[in-house]
């Protein structure tokens, strides 16, 4: 296992590199002339008792595992140490692509290769070779004073320079690697750590063992240093910032799984390898956190590779070690894929329900009553006619339950839940719970959500039910056709755990104009043109920061403020009135529904493991994913009484993956309930195509509780089609008996 790991670098890649990789961590410490940085380097063949302990690193654990980087000052007052003076260097990019240029047609590489071994001998001499300004001090988070062209050629150019070329460069990366560097860093030292993570040969499995070096002495900075490097990195280019990031990724799948492991030193000998580069991960993480909308998307730091280890060990020493430095992948979650998250859930909720089943079974003999296999389930028993009603006195009666398997019955219908029962229970509970007539969430045709009604009332139980099912769902591999805005899923994480004092706020989270947008575009663009109003707003608009809701044809003042209905709102005060406003409609006026939402989901998913999730991943594992992938659903799809090479089965495909996105969404609603695909894609969905004894002028079917598609013979693809349209096109609900 990964914590079984110790330092140490024994031997280098049997490849392009060899030689050079044999003997990269014992450079000659005490050759002459180490403080003149244009001196050849010594090197000498492999002593590992010359190798340099470098500090241990300060792994990210649970209380820090989000990011706490963002929130330090901008400008940090910590005590810089002196720069020394740098080197004066003069070669600019068209300098650099005339020698290229001419190394290419004349074969002398000379002056590139005088070039690059100067330029990465030591950290001064990557500062002199590519600071915008030799003078300048560039000490703040805006500009890192790295002129990012002249890196972005002298790199694009290296792997195509000849090997001697190459080696030169690795040899300079660690000769500064191995400089005397204890004590704090300089801002020189952060750029030249910033132009060396860039370095493409990076990529490439025989320098791993140097590039390990380098993200260790990156993951051992100090949380200032750290606070540096993100502001700085947020400024690359989309393009190389997810070339690092997969480097790093690559660097961490490659140490866990290599192709050769000849290549690596032994797994006992590099502890530190994976740690140093999940964390320097995680500043790269918060680098794209810090920018909306971000550089690359957050499924881009998914490693997939973990989904191929023990997870549950990784939750288990997560959960146990603490602040321990017992290194877990669980400390960075944003490197675990959702697929991998989910596992990890249901595995947490099965443990659970065990446990629970468990005691319940002990409890029963322990009172000499005869064991019963119901006692390993929660039972709900509903009337159709009374659906909301007896679903929330089951749930309310059963609360100790709800971490069971669920089973659900029709009173007064014969019938075994296999699944079906289960999934129609779902299907019609939230069809009559949302829809508007209910009153309980108002539905915006413009964001095309539902968002929770703001009008008081006695008893919000309906709305800790609607939690409840979303729990229940996740625990059961539902997936719900619900739509909620992404703001929702932002509130039921906050916080992700139950707080113990019951008086402390729940479901309240930092709210922007964006996430109003997602709800109320139309409220939204008015309040963002009073922000950018460039004439008198208090003259103009008459506004106080009073504002007015209508609850059931009575219309209600709040204010936003004390006294706010005596202060005008005014150019200097509208961001404070905006911000008050969103506050209110999406924290304040709905505190009471959310809290009993927030408390009905947290009944039944009630774990640590929802500290890993994302706001998007929770909505995921709810609803499943939009990204639909109708080639994969044809690959995983089963037949009953067809067989894949069936006509009417080669028509039916030749149309769909043909269809239109909207259309294709429309099928999958129409057969599965959902335009959404569960987490582990559309082979999760079990989709199964029927055979239709019926006359082929009859439209398709679809069981929805069973993802199945009943499907006539049809003789043509134009009719298929025909038919196939008017089906999905015209099917109101989920057509359930």
């Amino acid at each position: 296992m990964l914590c079984k790991f110790s330092g140490g670098l024994e031997r280098g890649a049997k490849n392009q590199f060899s030689t050079f990789s044999n003997f990269i961590t014992t450079i000659n410490q005490k050759k002459e002339g180490i403080g003149n940085r244009n001196s050849p380097t010594q090197l000498v063949m492999p002593n590992i008792k010359n190798v340099r302990d470098l500090p241990p690193i300060c792994l990210d654990v649970r209380q820090k595992q989000r990011i706490s980087i963002d929130t330090l000052p901008q400008e940090l007052k910590a005590p810089i140490p002196p720069e020394p003076p740098l080197p004066i260097r003069t070669k600019t990019v068209k300098d650099f692509q005339d020698d290229v240029e001419k190394a290419k047609s004349s074969g002398d590489w000379k002056a590139v290769h005088d070039f690059y071994t100067t330029t990465f001998d030591s950290f001064l001499e990557i500062n002199a070779a590519f600071k915008k300004d030799a003078n300048s001090p560039f000490n703040t988070i805006e500009d890192s004073g790295i002129n990012a062209k002249f890196v972005n050629v002298v790199y694009d150019a290296l792997l195509n320079t000849p090997q001697d070329v190459q080696k030169s460069v690795l040899k300079g990366v660690i000769n500064g690697l191995l400089q005397e560097w204890t004590g704090p860093r300089t801002k020189d030292d952060l750029r030249a750590y910033c132009i060396l993570l860039q370095n493409p040969q990076f990529s490439n499995t025989s320098t791993y063992v140097i590039y390990a070096h380098l993200l260790r002495q990156i993951a051992a900075l100090t949380e200032a240093d750290h606070h540096f490097l993100v502001h700085w990195s947020k400024k690359i280019s989309q393009t190389r910032f997810k070339q690092l990031v997969d480097r790093l990724l690559q660097f961490i799948s490659l140490r866990l799984f290599p192709a050769k492991p000849e290549e690596f030193p032994p797994m006992v000998k590099c502890t530190w390898w994976i740690p140093s580069a999940a964390k320097v991960l995680a500043l790269f993480n918060a680098a794209n956190c810090l920018i909306s909308p971000p550089i690359i998307s957050y499924t881009d730091f998914y490693n997939s590779t973990l989904d191929h280890i023990d997870l549950m060990e990784e939750y288990h020493n997560w959960q146990c070690y603490g602040n321990s430095h017992r290194f877990s992948f669980c400390q960075y979650p944003f490197i675990i894929s959702i697929a991998a998250k989910k596992v990890i859930i249901q595995r947490d909720s099965e443990q659970q329900m065990i446990s629970i089943a468990r005691q319940s079974l002990v409890d029963k003999v322990s009172r000499r009553q005869k064991p019963d296999m119901n006692m390993l389930f929660l039972n709900v028993k509903v009337r159709r006619t009374h659906l909301v009603s007896d679903s929330l006195d089951e749930l309310a009666r059963k609360r100790a339950d709800l971490k069971k398997k669920l089973k659900v019955t029709f009173v007064g219908e014969a019938g075994l839940d296999m699944g079906g029962l289960t999934k129609e229970w779902f299907l019609l509970l939230i069809r009559q719970i949302f829809h508007p007539d209910y009153g309980m969430f108002t539905y915006h045709k413009d964001s095309h959500c539902h968002w929770f009604s703001s009008f008081k009332c006695d008893n919000y139980s309906e709305f800790r039910l609607i939690g409840a099912l979303m729990g229940l769902a996740v625990y059961n591999s539902i997936t719900l056709d619900i739509r909620f805005p992404p703001c929702c899923y932002k509130k039921l994480l906050s916080p992700p755990i139950v707080p113990c004092d019951h008086n402390t706020l729940v479901g309240i989270c930092d709210v922007t104009l964006d996430d109003l947008f997602q709800i109320m575009p139309e409220l939204a663009h008015g309040l963002s043109e009073l922000l950018s109003y460039e004439g008198n707003v208090e003259e103009d608009f008459y506004s106080t920061f009073q504002v007015f809701q209508e609850e059931f044809g009575v219309i209600k003042s709040y204010n936003l403020k004390p006294n706010g209905d005596k202060i005008p709102v005014t150019n200097q005060n509208r961001k404070e009135y905006v911000q008050l406003y969103v506050d209110f409609l999406l924290n304040k006026s709905i505190y009471k529904q959310f809290a009993a939402f927030y408390y009905g989901f947290h009944s039944v998913c009630a774990s640590y493991a929802l500290l890993l999730l994302r706001p998007e991943e929770v909505e995921i594992l709810v609803c499943g994913s939009p990204e639909l992938d109708m080639s994969a659903l044809q690959r995983s799809t089963q037949y009953e009484g067809y067989q894949k090479t069936d006509l009417t089965i080669r028509y039916f495909w030749d149309v769909v993956l043909g269809f239109s996105l909207d259309l294709q969404k429309k099928l999958l609603h129409f057969a599965t309930g959902s335009d959404r695909v569960p987490v582990g894609g559309m082979a999760d969905l079990n989709f199964k195509i029927s055979k239709s004894e019926t006359s082929t002028n009859w439209l398709p079917v679809a069981h929805t509780c069973f993802n199945q598609l009943c499907l006539p013979p049809y003789k043509s693809k134009k009719e298929l089609k025909q038919k196939l349209i008017i089906g999905i096109s015209n099917a109101e609900g989920f057509g359930l008996e």
